[in-house]
């Protein structure tokens, strides 16, 4: 049995490989111990600011057996979507690198049903489910227990090799294979770079992210007016925020991704100041047809936009 899990793991590996995960890693499916108090602190600190969902599925967070019957492994993997690609305009509202393509839930879903597929037909059928982000499950949790990376001062996960510009997904499935067990070591040292460099001090401390001062939080996951203490504060991001991210060292490691569906829209990078100002419900609609940035709305991105304008 223990030869069929090295064959069935090296098997998922060498897949997801194939359908262009920069890793993939498995652990056991468990309840998350170290995971517990943190979230509760958190949670009572109301770090999560209007994210009231955080608050749901408390068990199912730290326990993904509760998720998915008889679930016995945890497979984590990472897409990079890094790219050097920049607006042409340094003065327009600026958007996270994440949302310059296809909406990443729709395109890792596909590819974690494939790998699905794949794995009902090499090695037989196989209860599982597959999560990209919206489900109660701690992704970077999962990762770090599969050795992906540690999770950084600025609370994301961090690979030695790669950086941090990838997302993070799971299939948790029904079968016993061969885990991961050796976590790797944290490496941000005495680096503090991200937490110097947040425009909105939402890093209040090593590895503790106030989510309610975050941009990406502010400009995305906020669904009423924004708070008058973040004017002037935030560094003129419209949607998203990737300053944590582009002051950490270790993403001078950070390879320019091959996924065609994050390939930025053809008129995305070209919109400038003026046009971002005057943005149509028409123009939205065709630029951002199949982009994360769906997610905030016109209104919303209108209201971001809005907020950015200096007061005279």
């Amino acid at each position: 049995m223990q030869q069929n899990k090295s064959v069935y793991s090296k098997l998922i590996k060498d897949e997801a490989k194939k359908l262009g995960f920069l890793f993939c890693g498995i652990s056991k499916a468990e309840f998350l111990e170290e995971e517990a108090p943190r979230l509760e602190a958190w949670l009572s600190k109301n770090m999560h600011g209007e994210m009231r969902y955080m608050e749901n599925h408390f068990d199912k967070r730290l326990d993904p057996r509760l998720l998915v019957d008889g679930a016995k492994s945890v497979i984590s993997m990472g897409l990079n979507y890094y790219t050097e690609d920049t607006q042409a305009d340094p003065s327009a509202p600026k958007i996270s690198k994440y949302a310059y393509g296809q909406d990443y839930h729709i395109v890792i879903k596909d590819k974690l049903k494939l790998l699905l597929e794949t794995i009902n037909e090499r090695i037989g059928q196989v209860g599982g489910r597959a999560f990209v982000d919206s489900a109660p499950v701690l992704d970077k949790a999962w990762a770090k227990k599969a050795g992906l990376g540690w999770i950084g001062k600025n609370t994301n996960l961090i690979n030695q090799k790669s950086g941090s510009f990838f997302f993070l997904a799971e299939l948790i499935v029904d079968i016993e294979l061969e885990y991961d067990v050796e976590p790797t070591a944290d490496h941000c040292g005495t680096c503090t770079r991200c937490i110097d460099a947040c425009p909105t001090d939402a890093i209040v401390g090593p590895y503790v992210v106030d989510g309610s001062r975050c941009i990406s939080y502010l400009t995305i996951e906020l669904k009423n007016e924004l708070p008058q203490e973040f004017k002037g504060k935030m560094d003129n991001w419209m949607f998203g925020c990737d300053v944590c991210q582009d002051v950490c060292p270790w993403n001078k490691f950070s390879v320019i991704h091959s996924e065609p569906a994050f390939n930025p829209h053809p008129e995305l990078l070209g919109l400038n100041h003026s046009d971002l100002q005057d943005i149509t419900e028409d123009t939205f609609q065709k630029v951002f047809k199949n982009s994360a940035v769906k997610r905030t709305k016109f209104s919303g991105l209108k209201r971001n936009i809005d907020f950015l304008k200096k007061i005279d």
